[in-house]
């Protein structure tokens, strides 16, 4: 059946409370992917970003998750804190750098299309912040991105947080099972 692959993208609350999970929930370690297929929102009005934030703050609690503080602005422009995922993926630093990520996003409330708050997060895992810059900026790691993304299309993930099992895809946060 193979390992089981996990696509997510670092704009996701949603992404993040299964990230904080998955290692655990499926029995088998995933492989972590980062991709970019589709964006939190688009929201219509401050009401649906409220009653948006409002559910996934509820399901954070059903979870036992710390509660979220919400970066600002939200949803962000992640694709550059994305292309230093993709970097840390390649330098074996993926799941490290995406959970700190994550975490300085939904757990400390701050905007990653800030590059020093994804500088942050680098430095949490030991990644030298001029190494990331300059592999974040490669035309290679914008390609890996695009590859990965197509690869996730091709496995049929058409939202995020995705899990693929086999020939099965868990589309969303809720279709993930939660740790005994």
């Amino acid at each position: 059946m193979g390992q089981p692959r996990f696509y997510y993208d670092l704009d996701s609350p949603e992404c993040y409370l299964v990230a904080e999970r998955v290692m655990h929930a499926l029995g088998d370690v995933p492989e972590w992917i980062p991709v970019q297929i589709s964006e939190v929102g688009p929201f219509r009005c401050a009401a649906e970003v409220d009653s948006y934030r409002e559910d996934v703050e509820r399901r954070a609690a059903a979870l036992g998750a710390m509660p979220l503080r919400w970066p600002d602005p939200f949803p962000a422009d992640t694709r550059w804190a994305m292309l230093a995922a993709t970097y840390a993926r390649s330098i074996g630093r993926g799941v490290a750098f995406s959970l700190a990520a994550f975490r300085q996003a939904f757990a400390a409330g701050r905007d990653l299309s800030e590059r020093d708050n994804v500088l942050v997060a680098a430095a949490a895992c030991e990644m030298h912040p001029a190494a990331v810059i300059k592999g974040a900026e490669l035309r290679g790691t914008r390609e890996k991105l695009a590859a990965a993304t197509a690869h996730a299309r091709a496995d049929g993930v058409r939202s995020l947080p995705a899990v693929v099992i086999g020939d099965q895809v868990l589309h969303g946060e809720r279709a993930v099972p939660v740790p005994a």
